[in-house]
């Protein structure tokens, strides 16, 4: 058998132990690995350095391009940012794959149901760029970012991945109705790509709809595909079904590099204490056998620990009574298991995943028509919204625009409506040309700039476009 090499990443807390159960019983199964073991996570944090993840790390991943890894402890509201979407994002592993499936003897509300999904989750950008702003002291701003490139991707992995395993169904799920041009990004790629695929049912689904019908339904569905903080808290959703975060494996899919992880946090209070359930990750070591396209030791691993819970063997979050055995006795236990499979629970069939052929960095979509009408400008003041609206009016007087409307997170506030919505320090002034069919130059815009900078702090400026005729932003709620 070829050897393989990977890069191999304890993680913080209950890593170590859960990495060690899955080297062992990989290593029962017989297929030789080389293990490069790196740094990254809180020990690096520790160390002054802010992503978390050392040079060392990243050469090693650059070479094997396979890594294994436990959990990482990521600072919670302040501090650095997390060494796992660090991770993911330098190495441009766009998909991840989180695969849901009823287990035996682990019990749920869902028992008998016959739960067999995968959650197929964009992995790099969204609100996961991590860029935000503190536009005022009192209001933050996140920006969500969505690439035509990015949703093509995350689309042709997910059929490509249900053809892998032999599903027949794939479901996009978006908040397209509200999110228009960024969630509706993802729906229009997906509607645009499904017919490549004849042999797959395609159908789309509002996001908050998806997650009623996986409680209410949840062997409905097959492959679902959604944009990446959806499907962050989605999947999270979807483990809770089958019995929690110590049964779901998930693997970060890339065109050069693929990093397999658990899902579940480092639970730093249990670490040392042999109670941890193993499964997630070794089940983590099974997507990266098919991977590296070891399909019979990943089947026989698969089989070991479903033969393992069917025999009524389980760790103390499945039930904390007497009967629970500890990470290393469980182990045991899947190794004694090798060579036998459960005589109700089957595996599936797996094909070699074919990744989607990587598209041109300078593939962009070439408009017959762009036209400049117009800027929204961010102002933080502490005024009442007529009071702003008139000053801006008459600072607006001598310059080719006027004002349209003012916003107030989100809602129209001026010219005055009936609503009453609380308003804070942060306004968002939309100026459009007098001229309908004129064009604005940044010479127009910033001598407007200058003029408001002369009374107010503006933060931030967004142009306002029509691409091919067609509005390219947003209207305020209540602006007509």
């Amino acid at each position: 058998m070829p050897e393989h090499r990977v890069t191999l990443i304890p993680g913080d807390g209950i890593g170590p132990e859960v990495v060690q159960a899955t080297q062992r019983v990989i290593a029962a199964a017989g297929v030789p690995i080389t293990w490069e073991e790196c740094a990254a996570g809180a020990s690096v944090f520790r160390q002054g350095l802010a992503s978390g993840v050392p040079q060392s790390t990243i050469e090693s991943i650059a070479r094997t391009r396979v890594v294994l890894k436990g959990p990482l402890e990521t600072p919670v509201g302040y501090g650095e940012k997390s060494a796992n979407v660090t991770l993911r994002k330098v190495f441009e592993t766009y998909g991840n794959i989180r695969p849901v499936r009823e287990l035996p003897g682990v019990p749920t509300p869902y028992q008998g149901r016959g739960i067999d999904l995968v959650v197929i989750r964009e992995n790099v950008e969204d609100l996961y760029a991590g860029i935000e702003h503190m536009q005022t002291p009192d209001v933050a701003q996140c920006l969500k970012l969505i690439s035509r490139q990015g949703c093509e991707k995350i689309v042709r992995l997910a059929f490509a991945y249900a053809r892998s395993e032999g599903r027949k169904k794939v479901h996009c799920a978006t908040k397209a109705n509200i999110m228009k041009f960024t969630e509706g990004m993802l729906k229009r790629t997906f509607e645009e790509i499904a017919p490549e695929y004849p042999d797959i049912e395609a159908h789309h689904i509002i996001i908050d709809n998806c997650c009623h019908q996986l409680v209410r339904h949840p062997e409905q569905f097959d492959v679902i595909v959604t944009t990446n903080m959806n499907g962050d808290i989605m999947s999270d959703l979807t483990s809770g079904l089958i019995g929690g975060l110590g049964f779901a494996p998930s693997a970060n899919i890339g065109n050069h590099v693929a990093i397999f992880e658990a899902v579940h946090g480092s639970a730093p209070k249990y670490a040392g204490k042999d109670t941890i359930n193993p499964t997630a990750l070794i089940l983590t070591g099974v997507l990266m056998l098919r991977y590296l396209r070891e399909f019979s030791a990943a089947a026989a691993i698969e089989h070991a620990v479903l033969a393992t819970l069917e025999a009524g063997l389980y760790t103390r979050d499945v039930r904390a009574d007497a009967g629970a055995i500890g990470t290393s006795a469980f182990t045991d236990a899947v190794i004694a298991h090798l060579g036998q499979t459960s005589s109700r629970w089957t595996v599936r069939e797996q094909q070699p995943l074919e990744l989607p052929k990587e598209s041109a960095p300078t593939a962009m979509t070439r408009l017959k028509s762009r036209q400049t009408i117009g800027a929204d400008i961010f102002i933080e003041a502490d005024l009442d919204p007529v009071t702003l609206g008139e000053s801006l009016q008459e600072i607006s007087a001598p310059t080719p625009l006027h004002l349209k409307m003012i916003s107030n997170r989100g809602t129209k506030v001026y010219p005055p409506t009936a609503a009453v919505p609380d308003c804070v320090d942060h306004w968002r002034c939309r100026f459009v040309l007098n001229d309908p069919q004129a064009e604005l130059t940044d010479a127009a815009l910033l001598d407007l700039l200058n003029l408001i900078a002369a009374r107010y702090r503006w933060m931030h400026l967004e142009k306002l476009c029509d691409f091919d005729g067609s509005p390219a932003y947003t209207r305020a709620q209540g602006e007509d």
